[in-house]
This record gives structure tokens, C-alpha cells and sequence, in this order.
């Protein structure tokens, strides 16, 4: 079976690195492309992309020439968009009018109406967005958006929570610096300290969460009824973002039903191969999940969950550049491949 052409937008970014690594070796799909600045254009992408994630560049794409960000430069199928957000709404509508497929992780398109914010383990109906989406705009491709990388790490969780009456969730997050992207945080500004703001990061927990765990009725999605409150902080981590949630539920469940039911959480997606085998790891140590720990459970794609207590409380983690972010994108590309949209 021959490979989907694929390319990746902003490539020389921290999550545009992270596209390069989770897609360079993909049983699906096949780098063909990647696009970055007019300074990177016309130059080897081992040349330009100051390597943060891995030993080194894969040998696969080191010798790539990269393109500038334009439809008309990329032989593709899907493009994964790793843009800034202000720069993405009109970028990635552009390839979607010119019959590509998007999967984003920029908030741009997030809360348009008819634009899927998806995470295949919890809302993968809302895909049904896709064909109205295309219909409206009169585009020939599509674009389909992963939620904030706190909010993703959140909503997993909950999932299996639905089942008892979900009614508020309180979080209060510590987010890894990678998050702010490479210049997003100066050093002196995080080592030894604790930022309690991140711009725009609980709106986003508070708003993407109730599109979420919304109603698709099959021509729009109406919002959760359902109340958040998110409190964001930025802490000296490099990778991993750590979040403390309340939960209350209807059924006011005991925390061994909550330790159960995230235990025997199976979105049924094992068959997709960024999908770990576990999306949910209960750690039952005292003082787990941590950053440096637990981050790369499931390469990465496992959110690891602890102290479950009355309350119902616990802690939540996820590795916030891959399971938040490039790889959220690639889980839901290779769920629009499953469902006909590839």
C-alpha cells in the first residue's frame, strides 16, 4: 500500500519539529513536504531547523529542501499546521480552498461552527462537522483542529467520567515551558519562579472544553451543559504539563469507581497507530504522576493519572508537545483516513 503524502507547516518550530518525529518512520504516511519561513526556503531543512526534540535530525528528511508556506509549492494530500495562531487563519484556509486537507493545532479555527475540535478518544462523531464544513465554505479540502494542549490533557481524563453525571470540573494547571514555544519564555524570567498567567490559556480550558463534550446533531454542535473553572501557571519544566482536577459528579462516585472506569477506558482506536495502548495510566505511588517521570508513557500519547481522592480529586499529566499538541494532530489524521475523509 503506498504512503499519504504529507506536509507539515512551520516545520522548523518546536511543534513542527515534533510533526518530523512522529511522522518520519509513519506506517501511513510519508513526508513529502515541509514549509517554513522565506529565511528557511531553498535551504536543506538540516540546515535550518535547530533541532530541540530528539539525538538528531532523521536521515529522511535532513537533505528535504524546505518550501515556503504556499499550496502551490506542496505535493500533498494533508498538511499538519504547526503555525502561529494569527498567521493560521488565513494560511490554512488557503490550502483547505485548494482541495487539501488541515489538521491544526493553531487555535484559528477552534470555535468556527462548523469546524471539527477533535480528540478521537472522546468526540470523534463531531468529524460529521467536515462534510457541512465543506458544504458551506465551498471548499474542496478541510480543516479539522486538535483543542489547547492543557485542555486535550483534561478532556481524556474526563471522558471516562461522563458515565457518573459530570456536572463542574475545577483545574488548576503547571504548564511546561515548551509550551511557550522556544523564545515564549525568557530564562531568567522561569528559573526559580512560578508565573501564574498564561495569555488566553483558561479561556481556552473554559470555552474548547464545553465544544468538546458537546452535542453533534448532525448539523451543529450544541455546547455541553456543563460548568469549568481553570486557574494556569507556568512552571520551570521543560516538558509535561501537570494539572490538579475537581470533578463533581451527579452519582458522587467513589474514588475507587473513578480508579475503575479510568482503568477500563477503551475508546476502541488501538488499530491507529499513533493511539496508545493505554490513552489513561493509573499511578498508584504517593507521589506520581511527574514531569520527568511519566511524560513519555506511550511515547508520549498516554495521559498518566494520580492521587484520586475524595472529592472526587487527582493529578493529571501528559506530555503537552506531543500528546497536546503534534501528535493530537497525526491521532486525528489518522482517524479522518479511517473514516474515508484521506
Amino acid at each position: 500500500m503506498s504512503k499519504i503524502k504529507v506536509g507539515i507547516l512551520g516545520a522548523t518550530g518546536n511543534v513542527g519539529q515534533r510533526f518530523v518525529q512522529i511522522l518520519h518512520n509513519h506506517p501511513w504516511f510519508e513526508i513529502s513536504a515541509l514549509a517554513a519561513s522565506e529565511r528557511s526556503a531553498g535551504k536543506a531543512y538540516g540546515e535550518v531547523a535547530n533541532w530541540k526534540v530528539g539525538t538528531e535530525i532523521p536521515d529522511s528528511v535532513a537533505d528535504l529542501e524546505v518550501v515556503t508556506i504556499d499550496p502551490k509549492k506542496i505535493d500533498a494530500d494533508i498538511v499538519f499546521s504547526a503555525v502561529p495562531s494569527d498567521f493560521a487563519k488565513t494560511v490554512e484556509e488557503s490550502f483547505a480552498r485548494e482541495g487539501f486537507v488541515v489538521s491544526s493545532n493553531a487555535s484559528a479555527f477552534r470555535m468556527e461552527k462548523d469546524i471539527p475540535l477533535a480528540i478521537p478518544e472522546v468526540n470523534p462523531d463531531h468529524l460529521g462537522l467536515i462534510d457541512i464544513q465543506k458544504k458551506n465554505r465551498k471548499w474542496d479540502g478541510c480543516i479539522v483542529t486538535n483543542p489547547n494542549c492543557s485542555t486535550i490533557m483534561m478532556a481524556v481524563t474526563l471522558k471516562p467520567l461522563l458515565q457518573f453525571g459530570l456536572e463542574s470540573v475545577n483545574i488548576a494547571t503547571m504548564q511546561a515551558i515548551s509550551g511557550a514555544g522556544y523564545n515564549g519564555i525568557y530564562a531568567m524570567s522561569i528559573y526559580e519562579n512560578v508565573v501564574p498567567y498564561i495569555g488566553n490559556e483558561e479561556e481556552k480550558i473554559q470555552t474548547e472544553s464545553l465544544k468538546i463534550f458537546g452535542h453533534f446533531d448532525g448539523s451543529v454542535v450544541k455546547n455541553a451543559d456543563l460548568k469549568i473553572s481553570a486557574s494556569c501557571h507556568r512552571v520551570p519544566v521543560i516538558d509535561g504539563h501537570t494539572e490538579a482536577i475537581w470533578a463533581t459528579m451527579k452519582s458522587n462516585p467513589k474514588p475507587e469507581e473513578v480508579r475503575e472506569a479510568f482503568l477500563k477506558f477503551d475508546p476502541g482506536l488501538s488499530h491507529l497507530p499513533t493511539e496508545p495502548k493505554h490513552p489513561i495510566i493509573v499511578r498508584d505511588e504517593p507521589d506520581r504522576p511527574q514531569p520527568r517521570l511519566d511524560r513519555d508513557m506511550g511515547k508520549g500519547m498516554s495521559v498518566s493519572v494520580g492521587r484520586i481522592r475524595e472529592g472526587i480529586r487527582y493529578v493529571a499529566l501528559g506530555h503537552n508537545t506531543i500528546r497536546g499538541a503534534a501528535g493530537a494532530s497525526v491521532l486525528n489524521a489518522e482517524l479522518l483516513k479511517e473514516k474515508g475523509y484521506l
